[in-house]
C-alpha cells in the first residue's frame, strides 16, 4: 500500500493522516483512481464547464459495507479537507453498468464538497458541448452553430500548452447554399504529443457495434473491449476509459482536458426528418463531446476556446433560432494534425508526428 501511496504522490503527513485510526479500516486505494491532477481554470467570469483541480482530489475508500455505496476521502484544501464524503442512494457507484439509465456518482471534493448524480455521457446542453451539425455550448454558456466546412479541418481549442482540431463531414444537398456538417474525428496536440479520436464510416449505424478508432503518437490505442475498460499512456498523463460497452468514452490528459465522447451514427427517420439527403450506405457516423478545460491563458484561441476567456462578449445574435458563429477563416488548419490557423496559439519547441498519426483513421 505504501507504493501505491508514493506512487499517487501522497505527503508523508498525509499518509500518517490516511492511517489514522478513525478511517485506516476504510482505506483501499485502487492503484490510480480518483487521483486525477488538475489545474485551475484561467481566471474569469466564468467558471462553469472548467476544471477544478480541487473537485478530484480524492482517495477511493471501501464502500459502504451497509448500503455498497461509494465513499471518497477529500485531499483539497479548503472546508472540504480529510472529509469522507459518500455517494448518494441513488447513484451508489461511480461506473454503473448501464449508463445510459442509470447515473453515476462524481465526487466533489472543492468548496461544494459533495456528491452528485449524472450520466457520464456528453451533457450535449452543457457547458463546453459540440453535439448535432454541429452546436456548441460555449464556456460562457452561450448556444451557437458553427458549420465548418465538409473536408475541412478547423481548431476547436489553441492555446499554449493545448491544440484540439476537430475534422468535418458533410454534405451539400441539391439546391442548399451550405454543406450540412458533422465533427467526425479529434486531433489533440500537447507538449510533443498526439491523441486522435474518430469515429470509422459504417454503412449501416449498429448502436451496440463499437466504430470508435484511438491513437495515441501514431499508435493505436489497445482499449479493453469489456466496460470499465481502461487504458493508460506509460507515463499515467493520458487516461482513456469506456463509459458504456461501445462507442462511449472518457478520456483525461491531466491538468489539461477531460471530456466525454460518444460516437453516434443518422438513421433512416432522421435523415428524413431534417432533409440531410445521406447516401446510401453511409450512416456518417459522428462525434458528440464535451469538454472541461484546464491551464487556459487569457488569450485561448479557437472556435470553443475562446469562450473561454475572461470577459469574452459572445458575437452571435441573439433570440434566433440557429445563432451563428463565423470565423472559419481564422480556424481553417491546412491538416488534421496541423496546429496552424490564423488565430492559433499553440506554442511548443517540439514538432508533432504530423499527418502519420492519422494511420488507420480513415478521414473523409
Amino acid at each position: 500500500m505504501a507504493n501505491r501511496i508514493i506512487g499517487r504522490k501522497l505527503t508523508m503527513g498525509l499518509l500518517m493522516v490516511l492511517f489514522s485510526s478513525l478511517i485506516s479500516p476504510l482505506i483501499s486505494l485502487d492503484g490510480g483512481e480518483g487521483m486525477i491532477k488538475a489545474a485551475a481554470a484561467a481566471a474569469g467570469d466564468n467558471n462553469k464547464g472548467k476544471l477544478d483541480p480541487a473537485s478530484t482530489n480524492y482517495v477511493v475508500l471501501d464502500r459502504n459495507p451497509k448500503t455498497g455505496q461509494e465513499r471518497f476521502f477529500c485531499l483539497a484544501r479548503g472546508r472540504c479537507r480529510f472529509k469522507i464524503i459518500q455517494c448518494p442512494a441513488q447513484c451508489p457507484r461511480r461506473k454503473p453498468k448501464k449508463n445510459r439509465i442509470v447515473k453515476a456518482c462524481f465526487a466533489d471534493c472543492s468548496s461544494r464538497c459533495e456528491t452528485t448524480c449524472k450520466h457520464r455521457l456528453p451533457n450535449c446542453n452543457g457547458f463546453g458541448s459540440i453535439c448535432y451539425d454541429p452546436r456548441f455550448v460555449g464556456g460562457d454558456g452561450t448556444m451557437f452553430y458553427f458549420h465548418g466546412a465538409k473536408g475541412g479541418n478547423f481548431a476547436l481549442v489553441s492555446d499554449r500548452h493545448l491544440h484540439i482540431n476537430a475534422h468535418f463531414i458533410g454534405i451539400r444537398p441539391v439546391g442548399r447554399s451550405r454543406d450540412f456538417t458533422w465533427v467526425q474525428a479529434l486531433a489533440i496536440m500537447f507538449e510533443s504529443h498526439s491523441l486522435v479520436v474518430a469515429a470509422r464510416r459504417v454503412a449501416v449505424w449498429d448502436d451496440s457495434v463499437d466504430v470508435l478508432s484511438l491513437l495515441f503518437d501514431g499508435v493505436a490505442i489497445a482499449l479493453p473491449i469489456e466496460f470499465d475498460g481502461e487504458w493508460r499512456s506509460q507515463t499515467g498523463e493520458v487516461v482513456v476509459e469506456r463509459t458504456s460497452e461501445a462507442n462511449s468514452i472518457r478520456l483525461t490528459v491531466s491538468e489539461m482536458l477531460e471530456m466525454e465522447v460518444r460516437a453516434v451514427g443518422i438513421g433512416e427517420e432522421e435523415n428524413r426528418t431534417h432533409g440531410y439527403g445521406l447516401p446510401s450506405g453511409d450512416a456518417f457516423a459522428h462525434l458528440e463531446m464535451q469538454f472541461k478545460l484546464g491551464r487556459l491563458s487569457d488569450d485561448v484561441e479557437g472556435v470553443l476556446g475562446q469562450t473561454y476567456r475572461a470577459g469574452y462578449i459572445s458575437p452571435v445574435k441573439k433570440g434566433v433560432a440557429m445563432p451563428m458563429m463565423g470565423g472559419e477563416d481564422r480556424y481553417q488548419t491546412p491538416g488534421f494534425m496541423s496546429p496552424h490557423c490564423g488565430s492559433c496559439r499553440f506554442q511548443l519547441p517540439n514538432a508533432i508526428s504530423g499527418e502519420a498519426a492519422t494511420v488507420d483513421v480513415v478521414l473523409y
